[in-house]
């Protein structure tokens, strides 16, 4: 279920920046094929990690939240963009990293807050990636 690219950024964009449409994951900067996220988001919610809510204004309009096992994996996502910002280009701030590092617990206690109160403000802006690859210099 985590094994891929594409899920592990799905619950990424639920978690950190507020996505919750198909609409929203579709216009993600990693251009995620419709039948790919369609597949995942189904895996995901079928696994416990996502689930789908019809909106009260427009009962055609589906709306993915994490569940609470979703959240859990807070702490390892976190690890994982620091890990990723640290060793391939992610096109993120080095003082956002670093902020993310050193204030990890509230970090973490603001994504928790955030998904029990369904706030979608993002915990973090998309970030551009450069066209050069390679390792990042911190």
């Amino acid at each position: 279920m985590l094994g891929d690219r594409w899920s592990l950024l799905i619950i990424r964009d639920l978690m950190v920046r507020g996505y919750r449409t198909f609409k929203d994951f579709q216009g993600s900067s990693e251009r995620i094929a419709t039948n790919i996220l369609a597949d995942r988001l189904r895996k995901l919610e079928a696994g416990g990690i996502v689930s789908a809510e019809k909106e009260k204004t427009d009962g055609r309009r589906i709306n993915y939240r994490l569940t609470e096992k979703g959240i859990d994996l807070a702490p390892v996502l976190l690890d994982l963009l620091v890990w990723a910002a640290r060793h391939e280009e992610t096109g993120a701030p080095c003082a956002v990293i670093d902020n993310m590092e050193k204030n990890r617990e509230q970090i973490l206690a603001e994504a928790r807050r955030r998904w029990l109160e369904r706030d979608l403000t993002p915990l973090l802006p998309e970030f551009k990636v450069k066209k050069e690859v390679g390792s990042r210099k911190r």
